[in-house]
């Protein structure tokens, strides 16, 4: 028999229903349907931008990238690729007719480049070359393009098929080891030019060096780019930027000789001078800054143009008449947009302050500019930045945020017990909330870099979960000149734990994180910091330590840091009282009460899974409560759609489980 429901309980299913459709909270699932938009170009004629959008295909779980095309009155969105196979670093022609890219659709050796028209119509593969083809750049004309390609690996003459038994790795390099690229053989990358109507492919540039960011002289008779050619370029991190003639054979020479990194050369306009930027020191260092320098295009009369402003400058973009130059500041949980005036030598902020990030931009007009822009509330976005206006030009983040309710975010400040101020970022579940709350305390990675005012998942789906979460930019981080960020060297795990320790206690006195349900995490130097946190106070409930290492002497020769070891803390034979000094967390372990949930990808070379394991068995042979968390195939950045949400899940189960 059919069941009649009575008419007010009908009603209370509908509103059960209707309520069900709101915005819900910020949910580890999310993940899934979050877009990443970037590598944004403008056309030539300034009409339209290509840019890149990759979204999570669940059910191969992977993410996968396509070209898209928005015209910059914001009237027109076309997407241009799609299929399994990604498209990426999407440029147009000189003429504006055609749009290139890189996919490895119909390829046995890897990604290729392509082109297509820009009024529709199928893309044309243009070449088929073995080696990693990872950049590249039209010459002025539109006849040419700069290609960079790294060597491919060498087979046996014999060699159809591979082989039953993978060969012996052979190495015999000083810095042997990479994430991502895993053991480091003889290979390198090099400059080649592909002539479109030929099809020939001259070679620029050969050696034991790496070469890369091509940029052509509006001329097209030579290419600036960036390569380390000290004696032993394994053994500095030193890098100048040369010029090459555009021929094979063609004449090569280096412009700059600052010991320190020089990068990103761009020609201007007419090809006099060429923007670049500088590291501030010369020598190794993990806490430099870089600063935008000018020189002219035959390398001569260099000028720092941003040395006075004691803050990182990235990304250097001419303006269309070469009268300035538009770069990103990195200040104190800003990133912003300026621009250098060469006739009045004057730095104006176009773009304002608040609470919002620039990762990119570039010109597009006199005045006008193209940006990516980010909120706490808005994943990355294209925007145009017009006389100081921002106008939104893309909105695939629109649909996935209508159906979510984000945490509330807010600035503070705190102040260490020597002294030091200092700058974090609070996240909350809503804008109401005014009682104590079960809190975690996030740290970030680096430790150079910042907690700042982009979107941040991690901390938004803790905070909807319940939790008060705090970042904090500790001494150590960027954004606040070279002397805070220099202040950990050769002691790590000292001044950090100060400030992290300051921002609680500040966080508890203003009556937002509860004393008795702490938390404290982070992934990289944030689990080193974690496992920092947790050995020099009892007071935090639980922990989750991530790709963290604590008995430091042991990754001498295991991880990617080599020059950081023999440069900044001495080799262990000559210094072991540094090695053990900074390895604090493990050598006292038995101080620890915390319950640890440590996690690594089972593939990460920058901070290896040994590092986590250490501090792991450490606990479990002090019968302190700990689990590990292993990601097969997973470099340092976890890149599995599916092992991203199961590593937010589990912090949520683990703080659940301790914290209430």
């Amino acid at each position: 028999m059919k069941k009649i429901l009575p008419i007010v309980l009908l009603a209370a299913l509908s509103s059960a229903v209707f309520a069900q459709t709101g915005p819900k909270n910020f949910q580890p699932t999310d993940f899934y349907k979050i877009p990443t938009v970037s590598d944004a170009q403008v056309s030539p004629d300034g009409k339209w931008v290509a840019y890149e959008v990759s979204e999570v295909d669940t059910a191969k779980d992977k993410r996968v990238s396509h070209l898209w095309m928005q015209s910059w009155d914001g009237k027109q969105s076309i997407q241009l690729t799609y299929g399994d196979e990604p498209a990426s670093k999407p440029r147009w022609s000189p003429d504006g007719k055609y749009l290139s890219f890189l996919s490895s659709r119909d390829s046995k050796n890897g990604a290729q480049l392509w082109v297509m028209d820009r009024r529709g119509g199928e893309g044309k593969k243009l070449t088929d070359i073995k080696g990693d083809l990872n950049d590249y750049a039209w010459s002025p004309d539109g006849g040419r393009v700069a290609l960079v390609i790294q060597d491919p690996e060498k087979k046996g003459k014999d060699s159809k098929d591979e082989p039953k038994t993978t060969k012996p790795i052979h190495i015999d390099r000083y810095h042997f080891k990479q994430d991502y690229e895993g053991y480091l053989e003889n290979l390198h990358q090099h400059l080649y030019v592909f002539n479109l109507g030929t099809k020939k492919i001259d070679t620029l540039t050969s050696g034991n060096y790496d070469d890369s960011a091509p940029d052509w002289a509006p001329d097209g008779e030579t290419i600036a780019f960036v390569s380390n050619r000290d004696g032993d370029p394994d053994k500095s991190e030193n890098t100048d930027i040369f010029s090459v003639e555009t021929r094979q054979g063609g004449a090569l020479k280096q412009l700059t000789t600052w010991k320190g990194q020089d990068g990103k050369p761009q020609y201007s306009p007419d090809g006099k001078t060429i923007a670049y930027l500088r590291q501030n020191s010369e020598g190794y260092t993990m806490y430099a800054l870089s600063e935008l320098c000018i020189m002219d295009a035959d390398g001569k009369n260099t000028k720092n143009l941003t040395q006075q402003l004691d803050r990182p400058a990235d990304n250097p973009a001419w303006s269309k008449d070469g009268k300035t130059i538009a770069f990103l500041i990195e200040d104190d949980r800003d990133k912003y947009a300026a621009v250098y005036n060469l006739q009045t030598k004057q730095i104006t902020n176009i773009s304002g302050r608040g609470k919002f990030n620039i990762s990119d931009i570039t010109a597009h007009s006199a005045n006008n500019w193209l940006i990516s822009y980010t909120t706490p509330y808005m994943p990355y976005e294209v925007y145009a930045l017009e006389s100081g206006k921002f106008r939104r030009l893309t909105f695939h983040q629109q649909d996935w945020l209508k159906g979510v309710k984000l945490a509330d975010v807010t600035s503070f400040k705190s102040v260490s017990k020597d002294g030091t101020s200092v700058s974090g970022i609070l996240y909350r579940p809503d804008s109401t909330a005014n009682k104590k709350l079960p809190f975690i305390l996030f740290i970030h990675g680096g430790p150079v870099g910042q907690d700042d005012y982009s979107f941040d998942g991690t901390c938004q789906v803790l905070a909807s979960a319940g939790y008060a979460v705090a970042t904090v930019n500790y001494r150590g981080s960027s954004g606040r000149g070279i002397k805070f960020t220099n202040a950990i060297n050769a002691d790590w795990g000292n001044k950090e734990v100060i400030d992290l320790h300051g921002a609680v206690d500040e966080l508890i006195k203003q009556g937002i994180a509860d004393p008795d349900k702490l938390g404290v995490g982070g992934w990289s130097y944030g689990g080193i910091l974690t496992d920092f946190m947790i050995a020099s106070d009892t007071r935090f409930k639980a922990a989750a330590s991530g790709a963290g290492s604590a008995l430091q002497v042991a990754n001498y020769g295991i991880d990617q840091y080599i020059l950081q070891y023999d440069n900044e803390l001495g080799q262990p034979w000559k210094n072991i009282e540094v090695y053990n000094k900074i390895s604090y967390p493990f050598l006292h372990a038995d101080r620890i009460k915390t319950p640890v949930l440590f996690m690594s990808g089972l593939k990460d070379f920058n901070v290896p899974t040994a590092g986590s394991e250490h501090m792991y068995q450490a606990l479990k042979s002090l019968g302190i409560p700990a689990e590990l968390v292993l990601y097969p195939n997973q470099f340092h950045g976890i890149g599995v759609p599916s092992y991203q949400v199961d590593r937010v899940q589990r912090y949520i189960k683990w703080f659940d489980k301790y914290l209430k």
